[in-house]
């Protein structure tokens, strides 16, 4: 090749300097240097062949992201890579009838490469790569028929190049909306088998795929806490012997419920209960803690139990704290016959004077059978809380000293205060 013409050659091997022209394909193009781009398509598209083996070992030394899936599958890298080279360089020759089915290679090709997990960026390199190297073929192709004809080439390489990106968007655009689906259905997938798992429906034989596709241990330890609905926003949660442990939220019809993995530390559910920042007014429930993913339905109802056990005003309840008044809520029909059972009697009561029994019940019994700390709580003296309490026998003729009556009068004091018997 003549000196002269070297140095024209490498100006062309890459974009021109000047911003392309968006859409314009051929647009500053005369009649003779589209003819010389012709006459060089068309002696690249009958070594289409080599052409793609020569791509196809670039992108293997020069693109990482493409490496695996060529060692896993070189074939079909190689059919892919020659299907989009023959449509892209058969739009150089007659973009009317190569354009549609171009643009369907380049959106397959953006799709596929999502789904397998090929970076973007690797898959835009591998279209500028094969870019390069088909406008490279065509300079070097005109410089050997006619070393003259190159400096005709100028004239449509900004058309080439804006062809090249025009199909990098197309690749970006595919890849994207590729990526959004996958990321909806592994969700979705997610979502189901969260479901499947507080609901106590998943199949023993799913456990280990559910553990790999939710990041969790099937054999870990695990606790649920459940949230009515009602709260405002979901709250603070973390786990204070596990701070990095994935928690994962599942709404349901009346609470928003959380898979808490646990690290099996002493006290850990009650240091989570305390740490827990649960907006004012807001309701929260903690199961007891279960042994697999395949407990999980045994602590969703564990949690719903604590939920119910949690008063109107708001808190969050530990199940394993309160059992007395998950007893309570478990059977709400029984807890309403033994309230009506115990203090059905002071019903009789003007409602003032009832509610002032029933308070100076609760206090003594959180007292621990105290009168002294009772009427501190109280502001009364203690002599004022025993006469209530004695008041209170004689009316339902239970006695307060009788370890059963005192079981049953805390249980009736629970159902009123959570069940509003």
């Amino acid at each position: 090749m003549p000196q002269v013409v070297r140095p024209r050659i490498g100006a062309l091997t890459g974009p021109p300097p000047t911003a392309p022209l968006p859409h314009r394909f051929r647009s500053l193009a005369d009649r003779e240097a589209v003819e010389v781009l012709h006459r060089a398509a068309r002696v690249l598209v009958a070594s289409l062949p080599a052409l793609t083996d020569r791509l196809v070992e670039a992108l293997y030394a020069q693109e990482p992201g493409y490496r695996a899936a060529i060692e896993s599958d070189r074939a079909e890298v190689w059919q892919e890579v020659h299907h989009s080279l023959r449509h892209n360089v058969g739009s150089l020759i007659q973009p009317r009838e190569f354009r549609e089915s171009a643009h369907r290679t380049s959106r397959w090709i953006g799709e596929i490469r999502a789904e397998q997990g090929v970076p973007l960026d690797a898959v835009l390199h591998a279209f500028r790569m094969g870019g390069a190297m088909v406008w490279q073929d065509l300079v070097d192709e005109t410089a050997r028929r006619d070393p003259e004809d190159v400096r005709l080439l100028v004239h449509v390489a900004a058309d080439v190049w804006n062809f090249v990106d025009e199909h990098c968007g197309i690749v970006a655009d595919a890849y994207r909306q590729a990526e959004r689906r996958l990321t909806w259905r592994r969700e979705n997938r997610q979502r189901l088998m969260v479901a499947a798992l507080l609901d106590g429906t998943a199949r023993i034989a799913d456990l280990a795929d559910a553990a790999v596709m939710l990041g969790l241990p099937e054999q870990g330890r695990y606790a649920v806490l459940a949230v009515a609905t009602g709260s405002a926003a979901r709250p603070a949660l973390t786990l204070p012997a596990a701070p990095e442990a994935v928690v994962l939220w599942h709404p349901g019809q009346d609470a928003e419920f959380a898979i808490l993995p646990l690290a099996g530390a002493p006290g850990e559910l009650s240091e989570l209960a305390a740490a827990l920042d649960v907006p004012p007014g807001a309701r929260a429930g903690i199961g007891s803690a279960v042994e697999g993913l395949a407990a999980l339905g045994d602590a969703r109802r564990l949690a719903e139990t604590a939920l119910r056990a949690c008063p109107a005003s708001g808190g969050t309840v530990l199940l394993d704290e309160h059992l007395p008044d998950a007893l309570v809520v478990s059977s709400p029909a029984l807890a309403g016959a033994l309230a009506d059972r115990v203090l059905g009697p002071l019903d009789r009561l003007d409602p003032a004077d009832r509610d002032v029994i029933v308070e100076t019940l609760t206090a003594w019994l959180d007292a621990d059978g105290s009168a002294q700390r009772a009427g501190a709580r109280l502001y009364c003296h203690r002599n004022t809380v025993l006469n209530r309490l004695r008041r209170f026998e004689q009316l339902t003729g239970r006695c307060l000293t009788r370890p059963r009556d005192a079981v049953e009068v805390s249980l009736a004091l629970a159902a009123r205060r959570l069940l509003g018997t």
